[in-house]
């Protein structure tokens, strides 16, 4: 997702270089749709990697992954008379592709082997909290007070969500938590370093990293997880791994190019707000994971602090209400 706004299905780092500046204007009901469709898509990764990591290692997951969805995306473009060249500036993509794709793909799905899918899609809503203060640190955008005290708010609760007793004895659960976050901190990563390749067209820079990224975890995860001694992946697995590479990762790059187009980056990122509770309602549903008690407090603070530095319900606020910030 861009610049600041990424969330966990593949953040796009850029934004369609053929797309014209938009306002904070509000989004009409078809891209009202297009949205509830992403946070849908986005947030079924999270329940896919759980459904693969009962089958398969989690450098397999992510190469099943990142693979079909670049295969997927370099048979558009070339539909299109556009495919990836020889001149594409691969280095960069490279780079992009293990913190955007690699890194925190393989994390996720490593962390969902030890906490459950809804609690993993909550802690990579911390994702913005790190973009603002990566933008500051690099001053592409300044920390005002008021997404300071967003940072604050998200942070803490994190702090609820990861909660005192894995702090005191669940080491499994901890280390699942702060691969998320880690995870999520990748992602900002990406947002600030894909800054770089504005001048491309966002499907060639998405279609670019996730090429780049199968190519580099190819040998990785042919030695380590050793995928010739692998069983032959069930139809559920298959099933799975088609779900998380096209719909969560391919399609879900063609949802979010389409609103960015329509409604504007900062109408599109208000997925990160609704991409959580897609996936915690998933997990509930149909993995029948238990919902913390704390997870409702921290899922607050969080939302609370992805608005505060958003900042259009404190410009909404004060223009009905007359309420001062």
């Amino acid at each position: 997702m861009p610049s600041h706004t990424e969330a966990e299905a593949p953040s796009l780092a850029v934004t369609p270089s053929a797309s014209p500046p938009h306002t904070h204007r509000a989004m009409n009901a078809p891209e009202w749709a297009f949205l509830l469709a992403l946070s849908c898509v986005w947030g079924s990764s999270f329940f896919f990697n759980k459904i693969l990591d009962a089958a398969l290692p989690p450098f397999t997951i992510v190469l099943g992954r990142i693979g079909l969805a670049a295969t997927a995306l370099n048979l558009v473009l070339l539909a299109r008379g556009k495919p990836l060249t020889r001149t594409a500036p691969w280095p960069q993509l490279a780079i992009l592709g293990v913190l955007n794709c690699v890194l925190p793909f393989t994390l996720f799905a490593w962390a969902e082997t030890h906490i459950s899918s809804g609690m993993a899609a909550m802690l990579n809503a911390t994702t913005p909290l790190f973009s603002v203060l990566l933008a500051h640190t690099l001053r592409h955008e300044k920390l005002t007070l008021r997404r300071a005290a967003g940072v604050a708010s998200g942070l803490l609760g994190v702090a609820i969500l990861i909660g005192p007793t894995a702090l005191r004895g669940a080491a499994a659960n901890l280390a699942g938590d702060l691969a998320c976050i880690v995870a999520s901190l990748s992602y900002a990563v990406a947002g600030q370093y894909g800054r770089r390749l504005r001048h491309l067209p966002a499907l060639q820079v998405a279609t670019g990293q996730l090429t780049a990224g199968t190519i580099l975890l190819l040998p990785l995860a042919i030695l380590a997880d050793r995928i010739w001694t692998l069983p032959a992946p069930s139809a559920d697995t298959w099933a799975a791994l088609a779900g998380i590479s096209l719909l969560c990762t391919a399609l879900a790059y063609a949802l979010f190019f389409r609103l960015t187009a329509t409604a504007g980056p900062t109408n599109a990122m208000l997925v990160t707000f609704l991409l959580p509770l897609s996936a915690l309602i998933l997990g509930w549903l149909l993995l029948h994971e238990p919902v913390p008690t704390r997870t409702y407090p921290g899922m607050l603070l969080i939302g609370l602090g992805l608005a505060a530095i958003d900042g259009r319900a404190l410009v909404f606020l004060r223009q009905k209400q007359g309420l001062l910030f």
